[in-house]
């Protein structure tokens, strides 16, 4: 089945182990996170370390180690972990991203333009924090 906005495995991942780094009283390492979450380690793995590369994460090493975030959680947006596994969100006027149409209108009326603002403002106005004491 198609969509129009598509979360990927990775930036999934990304989300929600930043949620549970975020919630953790101490460091938690991807072994503990890849069980919670029933994901591949190695993938999880990659994706922690592009968000260590980002800084929002920093990596400690050694039997106790694990993850912990590098930024406080009212600073890091749902926008900001999205954008730093699948890269800035466009905005294109055209959902096929064609420079030339046989219309003189949009056939979709401009509706994939508006869904795809709808979820970046969504991310963009929430911030870790929010979830760190959430029932979730």
């Amino acid at each position: 089945m198609a969509k129009i906005v598509h979360l990927s495995e990775a930036a999934s991942l990304a989300i929600h182990s930043m949620v549970l780094i975020a919630k953790s009283d101490s460091h938690i390492n991807v072994n503990m996170i890849a069980q919670e979450m029933g994901a591949s380690r190695n993938h999880l793995a990659k994706v922690l370390q592009l968000l260590v590369k980002y800084n929002y994460l920093k990596s400690v090493r050694g039997p106790s180690g694990g993850f912990v975030l590098n930024v406080h959680p009212s600073e890091i947006t749902l926008l900001d972990i999205y954008q730093a596994i699948e890269g800035k969100i466009e905005t294109p006027e055209c959902p096929l991203d064609r420079q030339v149409c046989p219309f003189d209108k949009c056939l979709l009326g401009g509706m994939v333009k508006d869904v795809t603002e709808q979820f970046k403002t969504y991310f963009e106005g929430q911030t870790l924090e929010k979830f760190i004491n959430e029932p979730y």
